[in-house]
């Protein structure tokens, strides 16, 4: 801790945060059952507020540690003794939980929780609370039959959020009571972990809006920080959705760590067990290679095993870590969306000086600590740039050497109407200055859609504007005609692959 509580230590994390653009940003650490902390930058821009330990950040994926612990101890009830990690998820959930094709009737709840299953992330299909018929767990698990999958079950490594929203809504089938009051019984309770909460409206209720951190996210060509607002999304519990505060999320360190409060030193060996390599093409003898566990990551860092699990959310990014072998661990919490570079340099800048590597340290190798000489920062991408490049590679894809888009010559009333597909719901196309305009605002990942025509009055480039983040990043689409309108519209909202989602004229 010594390195932790010295003033260069200090002095670095100011120079870092402000050379990466990044607000404000908490440290909580952990060894050998003690615990210390320190905050710096601002919660807040305007009205300006300080940082402090006790400040409320939206840690997003931090929280799938703590679905697969409330798993584990269903597992470890013997009240369930139908809850076991190798139990297939049709027979948990009869009904509920169907995936296509038959190859994937055998995914079990461990396949869900180290995301083995195949399924892939189908971000853009889930409604929000803005919609008409808001999804809830149990449709987002009933909906997985209408989505297709990326690759056999157990083949490879594909990360899905909503595969941990149906876990949680197992929870509930199986207690009897909401994921949340699980939660909140079983662990948060027992760790004396008040300062946690599932939804702002409970941050609300306990009075400490005052408390909370501010999003934000750095634009490179204004040169500032734009404040991101964030509506909560109860359809994506057990995957993101959480507040807390570094000292808080210590104490579940602490309990992985020493496998304190519910953690029996089975069940923390359990959930930080390698299940599957993340990337199949990395050496698995290299420490870059990385592992997923349950609602955790593992790597090997020279001899160590360190087990840890990134959050990020529009505006937040987070990190918690622990290393087993050397009873130490740490809880970083960060109100930019761009500060991946900070959290990772400040992790490993006090796994070295624990495992006392000194100088040979990996953030040392790698980023020269914030040495004088180091530039300025180049962690943001030019988004403007990419995407440029992008939209010609898409224009060449949809009609191979043309030089610049044909004229739109059909009426735009040929593809106005509502199209529906069984698992991304329904898409309206209606014009809007002239274009034809899709408003999807009512997703869990809201969205917007302007077509602009490229060939043959049926291949086009949307422009997609997510409601977080005003930068527009164009994809295909399609339509099929029939007679004087369109029945057909396919659009590429699958970033993982380059098919089209199909949706079928309604009205």
């Amino acid at each position: 801790m010594d390195l932790f509580r010295s003033a260069d230590f200090a002095a670095y994390v100011k120079k870092l945060i402000e050379r990466h653009h990044v607000p404000g940003l908490s440290i909580a650490i952990v060894q050998d059952g003690k615990v210390a902390s320190a905050a710096y930058g601002k919660a807040s821009l305007e009205p300006p507020r300080d940082c402090s330990p006790d400040t409320l950040f939206y840690v997003g994926s931090l929280v799938k540690s703590l679905t697969a612990a409330s798993a584990g101890l269903l597992v470890e009830d013997d009240e369930y003794p139908e809850v076991q990690f190798e139990a297939p998820m049709a027979k948990l959930l009869p009904g509920d939980f169907v995936m296509p094709g038959e190859e994937h009737d055998h995914v079990t709840l461990e396949d869900v929780l180290c995301h083995r299953t195949g399924m892939a992330p189908h971000e853009y299909s889930i409604l929000g609370p803005r919609a008409k018929k808001p999804d809830t767990p149990q449709s987002v698990t009933r909906n997985l039959r209408n989505l297709s999958v990326m690759a056999p079950n157990r083949a490879e490594h594909n990360y899905c959020n909503m595969l941990y929203t149906a876990v949680t809504y197992l929870i509930e089938q199986v207690s009897g009571t909401s994921f949340y009051d699980f939660l909140r019984k079983n662990i948060l309770d027992p760790l004396d972990m008040k300062s946690t909460f599932a939804l702002r409206d409970q941050v609300q209720q306990a009075g400490l809006d005052n408390k909370l951190a501010t999003g934000y996210t750095w634009e490179k060509a204004k040169g500032k920080n734009r404040k991101v607002v964030v509506d909560d999304s109860p359809e994506a519990q057990g995957a993101g959705q959480m507040y807390s505060t570094v000292l808080d999320y210590a104490k579940w360190i602490k309990a992985m760590l020493e496998h304190g409060g519910p953690l029996t030193e089975k069940l923390a060996t359990t959930l930080t067990t390698k299940r599957i390599q993340r990337d199949p093409e990395d050496d698995p003898e290299q420490e870059t290679c990385t592992f997923y566990a349950l609602g955790w990551q593992v790597q090997q860092y020279s001899g160590y095993k360190i087990v840890s699990h990134d959050g990020n959310e529009p505006g937040f990014k987070c990190s918690n870590f622990f290393l087993p072998e050397l009873n130490f661990g740490g809880v970083i919490f960060a109100n930019s969306d761009v500060a991946d570079t900070v959290v990772s340099l400040l992790m490993y800048r006090m796994i070295d000086d624990v495992a006392q590597h000194g100088s040979n340290g990996r953030a040392i190798r790698e980023e020269g600590l914030g040495s004088e000489s180091e530039s300025e920062s180049e962690s943001v991408p030019d988004d403007d740039e990419d995407d440029d490049g992008l939209e010609d590679e898409l224009r060449e894809e949809l009609s191979p050497g043309l030089e610049k888009p044909e004229p739109q010559k059909l009426p735009l009333s040929t593809y106005t109407a509502t199209y529906s597909h069984p698992g991304y719901h329904d898409f309206t196309v209606q014009v809007k200055d002239d274009a034809l305009f899709i408003d999807a605002t009512d997703r869990s990942y809201g969205f917007t859609l302007t077509f602009k025509h490229i060939c043959e009055q049926t291949k086009y480039i949307c422009y997609m504007v997510l409601s977080v983040d005003p930068q527009d990043t164009p994809i295909k689409a399609e339509f099929r005609l029939e007679g004087d309108k369109a029945v057909k519209m396919g659009l590429n909202l699958q970033e993982w692959n380059d098919e089209y989602v199909w949706f079928e004229r309604v009205e």
